[in-house]
């Protein structure tokens, strides 16, 4: 017999997750487009020139490849990947559509990648990203009103113990030259520190030095990097980098973009990180990523990348964005017992029951009058015994049973069961929707 579970890494989602998911996905959109935020979506598949380069040296490694179809499937080659993240395909859109587009573009996209990674708790080979992205400005108001955003989502959901981290690319290759790590090692370099919260200080230092950087870059890195820091520190950094324009400018646009923060959701929440490093390589100024206790990782990160669309055209448009992890919110938000009390757990406010097959032709018309009076029904579509189909209904959480015999049918009236309280009431048919709708919002 054929294996019955889905692929490694990917899952398949029954009624319950996809409510959850539905709920979340809800509150992303709503808050997004609140801060004027508009939808785009692009497909799974990218030609694989639009990916590879992109994500740099382990990125590559994890892009799902396609290979050539039909008599050039014998090659090997591959000439199509999946997509693995949204801000390429973002890059690629602005690119191609660039004359259609507003010259302040501020887009929201909600949709699956794929990675060929390791699965593990909270990481999955298939999952949603869920991208802000700000598109024309170099104004530090652009990462201010990220964070806000990202923050008032957070909020919305019900965390409230997270901080969101914020570095500078820029004052990260800052202090590697004054680590004195040659050029031709920062991304090394950067690539093993991004790592700091998964393998520790030790395992930095290894991965340091099997990166080919010497050991007296390592001492001093662990100086300035390992040893924590804070909003506080920032002067302290500009002093040190005092004679590097390029890394003081950094530290003066972190030190803006927190100002600017005041007064939003975010204020008190963003806390300068100098570990924080983020391993893609098309990021150019600030870079931001959320924190949760207990949580190896993160629930989501981002940052500018003023290049990137000038990969796919002439034009160099700023862009800056932010990408919250649907699957770790909705693990974090499961395991803390996050979810509303009142998100439905059942598929019907009512489901109607006839005592037989005559009865079927009504109680789909009676199903129609009390689904436009905005209830959710199931017709039971079999003649089963009475019995069976309420217990049936109470087996789904299904809270009233209206049960339509020679009698209702005659008289244009619905007897409903309400199954908890135990109770049977008679309505109109006419009436019944209106009934059912106040007694759901009272029901015990």
């Amino acid at each position: 017999m054929a294996r019955t579970e889905p692929a490694r890494g990917m899952r398949d989602f029954l009624p319950e997750d996809v409510r959850r998911r539905v709920h979340v996905i809800g509150v992303i959109t709503q808050i997004y487009e609140r801060y004027g935020f508009e939808p785009l979506e692009t497909p799974a598949v990218e030609n694989i020139e639009t990916l590879l380069g992109k994500y740099g040296e382990e990125g590559n490694q994890l892009i799902y490849k396609i290979l050539k179809r039909g008599e050039h499937e014998a090659s090997g080659q591959a000439d199509l990947a999946l997509r693995y993240d949204l801000t390429v395909p973002l890059a690629r859109v602005v690119a191609h559509h660039h004359a259609k587009l507003p010259r302040l573009f501020r887009r929201y996209q909600i949709q699956p990648v794929w990675r060929a990674d390791r699965p593990a708790r909270g990481r999955f080979r298939e999952f949603y990203q869920c991208d802000v992205d700000a598109l024309g400005s170099t104004s530090a108001v652009v990462e201010a009103e990220l964070c806000a955003a990202v923050s008032d989502v957070l909020l919305a959901l019900g965390f409230t113990d997270f901080r969101i981290r914020l570095n500078h690319r820029q004052l990260l290759t800052a202090l590697l030259g004054l680590a004195g790590v040659p050029a031709d090692k920062h991304t090394d370099a950067i690539t093993a520190l991004d790592k700091l919260d998964k393998i520790g200080p030790d395992g930095v230092r290894k991965e340091l030095g099997d990166r080919g950087v010497d050991e007296t870059a390592q001492a001093k890195l662990v100086e300035l990097f390992l040893g924590g820091s804070t909003n506080a520190d920032l002067p302290r950094l500009a002093g040190l980098l005092e004679g590097d324009p390029v890394g003081v400018a950094a530290v003066a646009n972190l030190q803006a973009i927190l100002g600017l923060a005041d007064g939003t959701s975010a204020d008190g929440r963003m806390a300068f990180d100098v570990t924080l490093a983020r391993g893609l390589s098309y990021y150019t100024g600030a870079i931001m990523e959320i924190a949760v206790p207990d949580l190896a990782g993160s629930l989501g990160g981002g940052g500018r990348y003023d290049n990137l669309v000038g990969m796919f055209s002439k034009d160099t448009i700023p862009a800056c964005g932010f990408s919250l992890g649907l699957e770790r919110i909705l693990v974090v938000m499961g395991e803390r017992g996050m979810f509303p009390p009142t998100l439905a757990t059942t598929p019907a406010d009512v489901m109607l029951a006839c005592f037989d097959a005559s009865g079927l032709g009504a109680a789909i018309r009676v199903a129609a009058t009390l689904r436009e009076a905005g209830l959710r029904v199931l017709v039971y579509p079999d003649a089963d015994k009475i019995g069976k189909q309420i217990k049936y209904a109470d087996s789904r959480g299904i809270p009233f049973v209206g049960l339509l015999g020679e009698d209702e049918i005659r008289s244009g009236t619905l007897t409903v069961k309400h199954l908890s309280a135990q109770t049977q009431t008679t309505y109109d048919q006419a009436a019944a929707g209106a009934a059912l709708r106040e007694a759901l919002t009272h029901r015990g």
